[in-house]
């Protein structure tokens, strides 16, 4: 497969980076979430685990679950919202609890559910990358809706296996949503009761899975068969901040803790570098900057 050289032109400032842990080969790691310990909890995505990375270096096996897991989120101190498919293919959305399944329902209207954010204190979001949609999910009730559907959410070509949309972040009274496969960066305005508005695009040509913001509104996003992570800052700039030398092949994934970055990547799985495969890894990068609170006041 060749990609088109959408980054071929890009500026490059790399940034200090550490490789915190490393996974054997075909290891896919697809979403993190760090705790305010700097405990990190990481979806395995292909054998259904959530794997625990202390700040120590230490892993251990947080949860096991039937199928694969995607997207992971923090809903309270010591339970998270997970999502992926059980071992008969169906959709589903999991809160676990100190690595226990507390809750988990079927969602057989979904396709591929995939990032995972918090629009309120009660309420989350989950993009389903095939269907071309977002899914809300309350906490309390354990409601399920369809809460937005769009073509510029959706696949331009259904054949395609690239992921549509992908990331999603809540800034105020906007809904971030990357849809990888075409390539795009959308806003999605947010009346005063949070429903959704009309889907814009923000970026064009820009291959982003998992993104986060930094504080001053800057956006880190993971590329991952470009093998890179860059900044797109608020005038819509992009540079490079990290390349596969830096240990992020195959990224799918970032998040803030303090002013590092934390990223996690696949090895390339999904579009192996000429070299083959190669180990899985957590990367900091010290980009010096915190990262923007989930929710952000608005």
């Amino acid at each position: 497969m060749t990609l088109p050289p959408i980054y071929a032109n890009t500026p490059t400032a790399l940034v200090a980076a550490q490789s915190i842990a490393t996974f054997p080969v075909n290891t896919f790691l697809e979403n993190l979430a760090i705790a305010p310990s700097g405990d990190i909890y990481i979806t395995n995505h292909e054998i259904g685990e959530v794997i625990k990375l202390a700040p120590d270096g230490n892993l251990t096996l947080y949860a096991q679950l039937s199928g694969k897991v995607s997207g992971i989120a923090w809903v309270s101190p010591n339970r998270l919202l997970i999502n992926g498919w059980n071992g008969a293919g169906i959709p589903f959305v999991a809160i676990l609890s100190d690595g226990e399944v507390e809750f988990l329902t079927p969602l057989p209207d979904a396709i591929f559910l995939n990032g995972i954010t918090p629009l309120s204190a009660h309420c989350y979001l989950i993009a389903d990358s095939y269907r071309g949609a977002i899914w809300s999910f309350d906490i309390v009730t354990k409601a399920v809706e369809l809460w937005l559907e769009h073509p510029l959410l959706a696949r331009s070509d259904e054949t395609s296996t690239f992921p549509a949309v992908n990331g999603l972040k809540r800034l105020g009274h906007t809904l971030y949503a990357s849809n990888t496969q075409q390539m795009l960066l959308l806003q999605i305005p947010l009346d005063a009761a949070l429903n959704p508005q009309e889907p814009e695009v923000l970026i064009t040509d820009t291959n982003i899975d998992d993104f986060a913001f930094d504080r001053d509104g800057n956006l880190y996003g993971a590329t991952h068969v470009y093998n890179s992570v860059i900044r797109i800052d608020r005038d819509g700039n992009t540079t490079i901040v990290a390349q596969a030398e830096q240990g992020v092949t195959g990224c799918t994934a970032v998040a803030f803790h303090g002013t590092d970055l934390y990223v996690v990547n696949n090895g390339g799985m999904f579009l192996p570098p000429a070299t083959g495969v190669e180990s899985a890894q957590v990367v900091r990068l010290a980009v010096g900057v915190s990262g923007t609170p989930l929710l952000s006041e608005g």
